[in-house]
Parts: C-alpha cells; sequence; structure tokens
C-alpha cells in the first residue's frame, strides 16, 4: 500500500531540538529533521565524521534527542550491523537501527562495509545525504561530485569524472527497499522512511542534500536549487523493492513531460561557473539518453 502523507497529517513529534550547529539553509537540516519524525523514539542512530557530526553536537549538548553511536569513517555499515545483532540478543527487534552518513562516508571511505551489509542482508536502514562533496572538511571533490564541479581539490576546470551511481551499487545487492529522496520533497522522503522501516533486511535511501556554502548559492535557495535538480532531470526520486522499480513523486510528472535544460540548474551555483558549452552539452545528452532507457 501507497503511502501518502500530507502537511495536514504530519506527526507533531520531533527528533531533534530547535538549535543545532547547522550552516544557514543547510539541507541536511531539513533532511534529518524530516527522517527523525518518520523514524520515532524507538531508533538506535550510526553515525560517521560528516558534516551531521557538526549539526548534531556530543553529548551533553547533542541537539538529536535519540541515541547516537559515534563511530569511524569507514565501519559505519558494520557498526550498524553489530548494533542490530546486540539489539536482537537483547530481544528488542523493534529497535530501528539506522545507520546515517554522507556521501564521502557511504560511497567512498564506508563503501566496503555498506556492501558487506547489504550482501548479508542485515535488518539496518541506510541513509546516505548526498551533498555531492566533503562538505565537512573543507569542501573536496568525492566519487559523487558531479562531472565540471569546482572543489578545493579539482580548482580549475572542475572534476574530470562523472558521479559515481550509489544508489545502482547498492541495488545490484538486491536488498529488500531501495530508494532516492531529495531535500526539496521532504514529504516523499518521510513515506519512504516510513515504507522503510516497515520492511525486513536490508534498505537504503539516498537524499540529495543542497549544500548552500559548498555549491555556492544563497541560503534561502536551498528548496528551489534541490527541486531544479529533479526538474531537470538530473536526479530522479524513485524506489526499487520486491514490487520492481517506478519513479515517485515530482519525477513522475518530468517523466511524463519535457525536462528543464540542465542550464536552469547549473546557473544557480557558483561551483558549476567552469563549465564550457561542450562539457554542459554532453552532460544533458547524458540526462536525455538515462530517460529514454
Amino acid at each position: 500500500m501507497e503511502i501518502k502523507t500530507s502537511i495536514l497529517n504530519l506527526t507533531e513529534d520531533e527528533g531533534v531540538y530547535p538549535g543545532n550547529r547547522a550552516c544557514a539553509g543547510c539541507g541536511l537540516g531539513i533532511v534529518y529533521k524530516i527522517a527523525l519524525k518518520a523514524l520515532g523514539k524507538n531508533t538506535i542512530l550510526v553515525v560517521p565524521p560528516s558534516c551531521l557530526t557538526v549539526l548534531q553536537g556530543l553529548y551533553p549538548i547533542a541537539s538529536t534527542k535519540l541515541p547516537c553511536l559515534n563511530v569511524t569513517f569507514a565501519s559505519t555499515g558494520a557498526a550498524a550491523t553489530g548494533v542490530r545483532a546486540a539489539m536482537n540478543a537483547l530481544k528488542k527487534q523493534n529497535i530501528n537501527v539506522v545507520a546515517f552518513a554522507g556521501d564521502g562516508g557511504t560511497g567512498d571511505i564506508g563503501i566496503q562495509a555498506l556492501s558487506g551489509a547489504c550482501e548479508r542482508g542485515d535488518d539496518i536502514l541506510y541513509i546516505c545525504y548526498d551533498n555531492e562533496a566533503y562538505m565537512n572538511t573543507g569542501v573536496q571533490r568525492s566519487g559523487t561530485t558531479p562531472q565540471g564541479v569546482i572543489t578545493t581539490t579539482t580548482p580549475i576546470k572542475g572534476k574530470v569524472q562523472v558521479k559515481k551511481d550509489i544508489p545502482a551499487i547498492v541495488a545490484a545487492h538486491n536488498i529488500a527497499y531501495l530508494a532516492t529522496a531529495s531535500a526539496a520533497y521532504p514529504l516523499d522522503l518521510y513515506d519512504k522512511v516510513k515504507k522503510a522501516i516497515s520492511l525486513k533486511g536490508t534498505k537504503y535511501i539516498h537524499v540529495h542534500t543542497p549544500c548552500p556554502p559548498g555549491w555556492g548559492f544563497e541560503s534561502r535557495m536551498t528548496v528551489k536549487v534541490g527541486k531544479l535538480a529533479v526538474e531537470t532531470g538530473l536526479f530522479d526520486l524513485y524506489e526499487k523493492d520486491a514490487a520492481g522499480f517506478r519513479h515517485t513523486g515530482a519525477s513522475k510528472k518530468v517523466k511524463d513531460k519535457s525536462r528543464l535544460p540542465v542550464t536552469d540548474y547549473f546557473k544557480t551555483q557558483d561551483r558549476f561557473k567552469s563549465l564550457s558549452d561542450e562539457l554542459i552539452g554532453d552532460i544533458q545528452d547524458q540526462v536525455d539518453r538515462k530517460w529514454r532507457e
């Protein structure tokens, strides 16, 4: 059964306090607030070094209301597996064990532990908030940094390689549930988290998460930038489970009508300022081919 949440029936319960250390306009602030609403109180978080460790702070002044295990960069998937095993031993299977990591800690440094958890089918939910660089340590390029993007380690012509497709890598493990989401569409994210925790086995949600200082746009534009990524087809919202693959939310509308040109998205951010017309054309072709297929 498809879950549909509106602003009218969204729970008022909060898993995070009002004050935190996030940057102004931080997309992760939206993602974290909404995900914790969906997860509820019976949840243990596993978090590696990342922007999230800055946002939530450390005990006794942490902004989150939930217990959180801070782990090393490479061990998130393995540590979440250990927490799940501990809960099983205590006969507390009703506790949600949720790994919450950035793109660098997921698709680069942490991919081995994540792959192991997926291959074993461990009963955890893994949420990757993808701000497309190592933002916490100074905007260095990551595997999920898009092609042509300026970072502190790709400072002149931008990143040469195309963005690593982490959801596709995870999907190859045939896990119980996989989805993509966006900070710009919080209710879609909420419903996918609720669906994920209703299932047994490994679940993975990849969330596109705009970052004002790292991407180079005004903090008030976070939601608009996130929506443009979807409306241009650069990032699509979908889910994959036992019933198969399907687009969700705004991406169903994008699929059925003409998409906006990728330049509408690029011109909102300083990080794309070095893109050549030739590379823009190549990226547009990549997007068009993806949607045709």
